[in-house]
Formats: C-alpha cells, sequence, structure tokens
C-alpha cells in the first residue's frame, strides 16, 4: 500500500513537471510558434496546422499502419521531436469527422495514460464527464531544418485516407513551410521500390540526386535521395502554384461529387 502511494505521488510529479515544461518558453507547445497553416487555396474538407502533443496517439496509430516492420517504435520519440526547435511536424486534420478512440489507441498505447490524465485533468470539477470530440488526423510530416535545406524526415498517410490527395496536400504543405522558412531546398530519403512515392516527389520537383546503401535497417533496402531545384527560383514557385491549384480544384470537385452522391441516397 505504502509503495502504491509513493508510486502515485511520483506520477502526479511527473505529470505536474510535464505541465510545467509545456508553459516554458521553447516547450513543447511553442504557443508562439503553433498556429493552422495560411492555405487559402486548401480544400475545405482537410485543414493543415502543427502537431500538437494531444495529436500523438493518433500520430502512432498512422506511424504503425504505414511502417509496421518499424515498429515497435517508442511513443516518446515523437513527443521528443516536437521539442526539438529544428523539426517541425504537422498535420493534416479532416473536417466534420471524429477520432473513435478505442481500448487499443487511446493515451498513445500507454498504460500510464489514464492515470497521467487523472493527474492533469481529474481533479477538477466534473472533469472526465463530458465526452471530447477528438478531430479526425489523416495524415502527418516531419521535417527538419538543416541550414539553407529542409529535410522531410517522415509522411504517412492513413490506410482508408490514401489515393485521395492527402499525401499530395502533405507535400505541398512541407514545401509551403520550407519557403516559410527560406529554405533553398527541400530533400528526402525514400525506397528504392517505392515508386508511387517517387512519382508523388517527381510531380513537385524532386530529383535524384544518389543513393544510401542499405539504408534502412529493417530490411536493409536502398533509399534513393531526392532534392528539389532552387524553390524560392521563378520557374519553381511558377510551377509550384500551378500544382497546388490543380490539386485545390480536383479535390473541391471530388468533395462536391461525394456531397451529392450523400443527399441522393
Amino acid at each position: 500500500m505504502v509503495k502504491l502511494l509513493y508510486a502515485t505521488i511520483i506520477l502526479g510529479l511527473l505529470a505536474f513537471a510535464d505541465q510545467i515544461v509545456s508553459r516554458c518558453p521553447g516547450g513543447l507547445h511553442r504557443k508562439s510558434f503553433w498556429r493552422e497553416i495560411p492555405r487559402g487555396d486548401a480544400p475545405l474538407r482537410y485543414s493543415v496546422r502543427y502537431m500538437q502533443e494531444d495529436d500523438l496517439p493518433q500520430v502512432a496509430e498512422i506511424d504503425r499502419e504505414a511502417y509496421p516492420t518499424q515498429w515497435p517504435y517508442p511513443a516518446y520519440a515523437y513527443k521528443r521531436e516536437l521539442n526539438n526547435h529544428l523539426a517541425s511536424y504537422i498535420v493534416i486534420v479532416e473536417t466534420g469527422v471524429a477520432w473513435k478512440q478505442t481500448g487499443r489507441n487511446r493515451n498513445g498505447h500507454s498504460l500510464l495514460g489514464p492515470l497521467l490524465q487523472w493527474f492533469r485533468h481529474g481533479s477538477r470539477a466534473g472533469a472526465g464527464t463530458a465526452k471530447v470530440c477528438v478531430p479526425y488526423i489523416a495524415g502527418f510530416a516531419g521535417v527538419w531544418r538543416m541550414l539553407d535545406e529542409a529535410h522531410l524526415t517522415t509522411i504517412a498517410v492513413r490506410e482508408n485516407r490514401r489515393r485521395q490527395g492527402v499525401g499530395e496536400l502533405l507535400v505541398i504543405a512541407v514545401t509551403d513551410m520550407a519557403i516559410e522558412f527560406k529554405a533553398s531546398v527541400v530533400t528526402l530519403e525514400v525506397r528504392v521500390s517505392n515508386h508511387a512515392a517517387q512519382a508523388l516527389y517527381r510531380k513537385y520537383g524532386f530529383k535524384d540526386a544518389g543513393t544510401r546503401k542499405a539504408y534502412y535497417s529493417e530490411d536493409g533496402e536502398d533509399a534513393l535521395i531526392m532534392t528539389t531545384d532552387v524553390i524560392t527560383s521563378e520557374g519553381f514557385q511558377t510551377r509550384f502554384k500551378e500544382l497546388k491549384e490543380a490539386h485545390a480544384r480536383r479535390m473541391a470537385e471530388a468533395d462536391c461529387l461525394a456531397a451529392s452522391i450523400a443527399k441522393a441516397i
């Protein structure tokens, strides 16, 4: 009983310390930096914003779907990345759809999640009695800023949202973000066997720049290095604008068609 009491106190202190860190300048939430990315041409169905700590359970879920051979992946890794001032992570949020939590995905696969949530919120009157509508995340991406380079470190889309323009929207948002950061180029690695992803990247101006042998440790597959031309050049900007507008039109048309079908049913 005494050991349980000590454990409870320690967990409470850890939760309190986590809250303090998140409020510090440059801490987890980086409130001065968190904002929805301005995208006037974005389709209404989806919005793009910076990743938050509350998104991590869904991010872990999507990551496991996209990269099953790399699991189990430590859940704290993405949380640590949110506190990395050289990294920026974004998510695609689907309008009008809520994430349904299950016993498997609730609290980011953590057994301590419910207890930590109680310490953070449970002491408030009525806490935990109302259902919270959690926005549905369709995909996410991460970028590291290195000198004049924006390096795409990860990109993933939910299995049930693939081939619907979400991956392309992530590439667009990453490129917009790189331009905002005043980067000169965007770089990435992709599996040599992932021809679909390579085709999308080439569409947005990425070119082959080399190979990293046995880059993927889980199976030893090589990685193709790809990079854009200078993203601030007039030629790149013109082509990028055309691609963004075309993508927005396609997404809007798909939404209109889906709405028409829904009304007819």
